[in-house]
């Protein structure tokens, strides 16, 4: 064979190779589940399945039930658009569908690489958000990273306790919990065939989402089912007793209107008429503490505290942190927060009230009222109880990272709640920003959140370096203009409020 033509041979097998493995990127990826196969889409170079059921449909009788599994299927699923979002009031408006238990999947690769596992809960007070609302890309695209958001049950449907009421319902204040345990599951048992190691699973969540893994964390249904935690902004104390539980159910019932409600017509009223009640008890700003997990006796057994400084705690890697102003985000939009009094610390601490107020009271001698509002609510409401369980965990041998937005122009309004996201998710806009200390702040968090995802540790090339947490040398990492660690000369803490933020004692 001549010299030119071999060439030629050569360069057409070339051709057709590139063209065979262009072809193959284009097409949509499928991946078989344990209850069938799934159809998804190639999405910015990789694989992202929307959508994909974790759990049967809980409508009909199985409202207010625990998750149940989805039934097999026999066509391929196609897997390319979003779920419908949780039932959730926006605005006057009532959006999404109770048949909301789908997950999200973006993947680099399918396959069998057994890459780390994030898993994100989004936030939203437990009444709104969905998973959709953080882009999975941002772990998957360049980090290598197999990322899953998910949603769960929100408000009355995902929180309301009926156990009093009812027996058959003795775990309906922990569905949204349970959702989420099941969504581990799922995941646990299907995430290899999507390239993803399923004992290499980081859960992740911010605000309400750090709150709810929390009390997943404290769950012994949840054992085995991730390695490690990272909670921005929330821990364990959203989990309130049965009898606070109760006493909020009643107020919705009082808010649907005159008559008596059991379970049974409550499954019959249309999920608009519930929403409309949530609605009701959840006007103002103490919506932001009124559904939460619950200490029901069966999905979690006890004190929180107790069972994480336990024997049957789980023994993960933990990063916790908060933000230097979280209080600002609400109080500077209210004018009543920015001089708070009995009645409006009331709405966010129930029977809790009178130690905030006191707290408040003694900080308006040194500071101006709108300061004094914002650092007292930013103890009670986030600080206090995230260094309190990091306490707990490190007296149990937990390896614990604690950290600290402290950046005074992370936002217009400060580090306050929030603020943190855009910074760990390396949002795109920072990409163009004219602020380099922002774009460092970014790529700093952003690959500190990587390293502990992949390695179990936020430390690693030229990231500054980040020790354990102590509970003699208190020291965290301070995200600020420069980023770099500091001990704090002591933890503030309310040794008579209890663990729980949220409080209605019988009268």
């Amino acid at each position: 064979m001549n010299k030119p033509l071999k060439t030629s041979i050569a360069f057409l097998f070339i051709s057709i190779a590139a063209l065979c493995e262009a072809s193959a990127q284009n097409i949509d990826p499928i991946v078989k589940t344990d209850k069938g196969y799934i159809k998804g889409l190639n999405e910015d170079g990789i694989a992202v399945f929307k959508g994909v059921p974790y759990a049967a449909s809980p409508v009909g009788p199985l409202r207010f039930r625990p998750p149940v599994e989805h039934s097999a299927w026999r066509d391929t699923l196609l897997t390319q658009k979003f779920g419908s979002v949780a039932t959730q009031n926006a605005g006057k408006k009532v959006i999404g569908s109770e048949d909301c238990l789908s997950l999200n999947i973006y993947t680099p690769k399918i396959g069998h690489q057994k890459r780390a596992v994030l898993v994100w809960v989004h936030g939203g007070s437990m009444t709104a958000g969905a998973g959709k609302g953080q882009n999975g890309h941002a772990f998957a695209d360049n980090d290598d990273i197999v990322t899953i958001t998910i949603n769960y049950r929100l408000g009355v449907f995902g929180f309301m306790y009926l156990g009093d009421a009812d027996k058959g319902y003795p775990t309906s204040g922990n569905n949204g919990t349970l959702d989420c345990i099941m969504a581990l599951s799922w995941i646990k048992q299907n995430i290899a065939a999507f390239g993803g190691d399923p004992n290499r699973i980081t859960i992740m969540g911010e605000s309400a989402g750090a709150k709810l893994l929390s009390a997943v964390l404290v769950s012994p249904q949840s054992k085995g089912l991730f390695q490690q935690y990272i909670a921005e902004s929330g821990s364990v104390q959203c989990i309130r007793d049965t009898v606070t539980a109760e006493h909020e159910r009643l107020r919705v019932e009082r808010a649907l209107g005159n008559g008596h409600y059991n379970v049974q017509s409550l499954l019959k009223l249309p999920a608009d008429s519930l929403m409309r009640a949530q609605a009701v008890v959840c006007s103002g700003i103490g919506g932001n503490s009124f559904f939460g997990p619950v200490e029901d006796g069966v999905i979690i057994k006890g004190d929180p505290y107790r069972y994480a400084a336990g024997k049957s705690m789980p023994h993960i890697k933990a990063l916790i942190g908060t933000n230097k102003v979280e209080a600002a985000l609400f109080v500077a939009g209210d004018d009543q927060l920015q001089h708070p009094d009995a009645a409006i610390l009331r709405s966010l601490f129930g029977s809790n009230y009178p130690m905030v107020y006191k707290a408040y009271q003694y900080e308006l001698k040194t500071n101006t009222p709108y300061n004094a509002a914002v650092k007292v609510l930013t103890q009670y409401m986030y600080q206090m109880h995230s260094y309190r369980f990091a306490k707990v965990l490190v007296q149990n041998g937990i390896p614990v990272w604690m950290y600290r937005l402290n950046y005074d122009k992370a936002s217009n309004l400060g580090a306050a709640h929030a603020m943190e996201l855009q910074y760990v998710w390396n949002e795109p806009q920072l990409a163009t920003t004219a602020d380099p200390v922002k774009k460092q702040l970014a790529a700093n968090m952003h690959k500190a959140w990587v390293a502990f995802i992949k390695t179990g540790s936020p430390n690693g090339g030229t990231l500054p370096q980040w020790p354990n947490y102590r509970n003699d040398t208190r020291q965290i990492m301070s995200y600020d203009s420069t980023s770099h660690t500091i001990g704090l000369k002591e933890v503030y803490d309310d040794r008579d409020f209890p663990s729980a933020v949220f409080v209605l004692k019988r009268r």
